[in-house]
């Protein structure tokens, strides 16, 4: 809604009637004091003197006259009044179109042409007007734990302490939802100034403060943009430039811990392209079968015997090349395709299997964000049956931050896959909070050992007391140990003569493609069919780029 509006044809009309009145009044004015000034002296000699009265038709129009002259001034006293309604109507309206009724700031559309009537009428070469989005953290938690009322109480009380601590000149505006900005003008000269008022706005704010009994503690993410920047293409700022790099600083400072505030930097509207352009080629790269399952060896240490394979995902990216999973399965996270992803390999990877020898396993490692859902078991065993492939042999690996989640639906995941013959072990496991309890009430057949312990057997003064502790665990719980991350012969040997056990790592090769596992298993004799001719055709689409980043990724 505009503050300022065009007069509708009703009104137009309205005044035209009301102008009409006015000068029917007037005209009643003029008549009266012509018609009057021959009709009353007239009339006042009739009631003395008993002499006879005026014309009649003048006193008719004498009185027609008065009629009209008090119908006039009623109509104009009722217009003078209309316009004052009015004129308050559209002060409303304009304080409505312009600020948030809730905190009593300046809203959305108001900031961009406050900064830029503000970058206009600087006129000194040292001056600047700095924008500060502010954002409080977690607000949404705050909101659903104590209630809406709860929630636009601390977003007033988050207003009055932003709107105490700027200085004189500068502006408060809600954004909407949670973020507010601030516009401040200040000497560029001095931006330490800038710095000084972001650092008091977090401290400030985050005081604690007893809200309908509850204590609410608010922190702030702030980014900071300021007109003193040139943007991409050299032009000067303008409001919608300010506010769009101040959200790319704030987004910054969420990624980095929150509580905190940072400075607009062109990198980081940079890697904010990356994650946006990521996201778009993960969505595509699912859709056109982009990924693909490639498979690390599982050796038993003992006797060097192949055991089986840890299904990985790559991405064979059209722009990147060959992609590692630690680039794309957090974001995949975070925009909900994990599911549709890892459904994807895990069938790619049934097929694969399936011409294995049938005593090889496969081992798959399974989201966090999978395992919320409650269907998740039901979705797996209809792929085992769908691709024929034997539950047996099937290894499902979870992480011990699984468990924390929910821990009674996680349960009942893994009794519904074990009912069924799959094999469940516990992946990273000394990474997170396992409790012996956890271990002892859920149904896993394996512990893997994580990679960082691993690692660690390789250096001279390596302390192994936690390996020997989690293989002593393992002992006590009669649960067989799997240990990723062997590298080298020296690690190979430390774990040798720690017991029976597996493990897997780039000592005994980096993962591969289906086609190339296929021509190992085929030189071992290990595969349940050999059709050498298929190989070939197996072979994923390669360049020159995607060798390149295979090597550096």
């Amino acid at each position: 809604m505009s503050a300022k509006q065009e007069p509708t044809n009703d009104s137009k009309k309205r005044v035209e009637r009301d102008m009409v009145a006015l000068g029917i009044a007037i005209a009643a004015i003029l008549m009266f004091v012509g018609t009057g000034s021959s009709v009353l002296p007239s009339i006042a000699r009739s009631w003395i003197q008993g002499v006879e009265g005026p014309d009649n038709l003048l006193v008719n129009a004498l009185l027609l006259n008065i009629a009209l002259i008090v119908f006039g001034m009623r109509r104009y006293r009722e217009l003078i009044s209309e316009i004052e309604e009015r004129r308050k109507a559209e002060e409303k309206a304009k304080l409505l179109a312009e600020t948030d009724p809730l905190t009593g700031c300046l809203n959305r559309r108001s900031v961009a042409p406050v900064v830029d009537d503000l970058i206009a009428k600087i006129d000194q070469s040292d001056a600047a007007v700095a924008f500060l989005m502010v954002d409080l953290d977690n607000f949404k938690q705050i909101n659903d734990l104590n209630g809406h009322k709860v929630g636009d109480r601390v977003l007033q009380t988050t207003a009055d302490r932003i709107r105490a601590v700027l200085p004189s000149g500068a502006t408060l505006a809600r954004l909407g939802g949670d973020e507010f900005a601030c516009i401040v003008p200040f000497d560029c000269r001095k931006p330490d100034a800038v710095d000084q008022l972001a650092a008091t706005l977090i401290e400030r704010t985050s005081r604690p403060e007893i809200i309908n009994k509850s204590m609410i503690e608010i922190t702030l993410s702030v980014g900071i943009a300021t007109s003193a920047q040139e943007t991409r293409d050299k032009a000067p700022a303008c409001g919608e430039d300010l506010m769009h790099r101040a959200d790319i600083a704030m987004y910054h400072a969420k990624k980095q811990g929150k509580n905190r505030y940072f400075w607009f930097e062109p990198s980081m509207e940079k890697e904010l392209r990356f994650r946006s352009d990521l996201e778009t080629g993960i969505r595509n790269g699912i859709k056109n079968g982009e990924f693909v399952p490639y498979y690390e060896q599982q050796i038993d240490l003992q006797s060097g015997e192949l055991m089986g394979f840890e299904m990985l995902a790559r991405w064979h990216s059209p722009d990147l090349g060959l992609v590692s999973p630690e680039v794309f399965i957090p974001v995949a996270e975070e925009i909900g395709v994990i599911a549709a992803l890892s459904e994807n390999l895990i069938e790619q990877a049934f097929e694969d299997a399936k011409g294995w020898h049938s005593r090889l396993t496969l081992s798959v490692n399974i989201s966090p964000v999978q395992l919320r859902d409650p269907w998740f078991s039901q979705k797996l065993l209809k792929l085992l049956v769908k691709h024929n492939f034997p539950p047996e042999r099937l290894d499902i690996e979870i992480t011990e931050s699984c468990l924390h989640e929910n821990v009674g639906v996680v349960k009942s995941m893994i009794t519904s896959l074990k009912n069924q013959g799959v094999q469940i072990s516990l992946d990273d496991f000394g990474t997170g909070y396992s409790s012996l309890t956890q271990l002892r009430t859920l149904p896993f057949d394996r512990l893997k050992i994580d990679r960082s312990f691993v690692g660690e057997l390789n250096d001279e003064d390596a302390s192994d007391k936690i390996v020997n502790a989690i293989i002593s665990l393992s002992d006590g719980l009669d649960l067989p140990v799997t240990a990723e991350g062997i590298e080298d012969a020296q690690i190979l040997k430390a774990l040798k003569g720690k017991g029976k056990m597996k493990g897997q790592g780039y000592h005994y090769g980096k993962p591969e493609h289906a086609a190339a596992v296929r021509g190992r298993l085929a030189a071992m004799d290990l595969l349940a069919d050999h059709h050498p001719e298929a190989e070939d055709s197996m072979l994923p689409p390669e360049d020159e780029t995607v060798n390149a980043k295979r090597e550096a990724i």
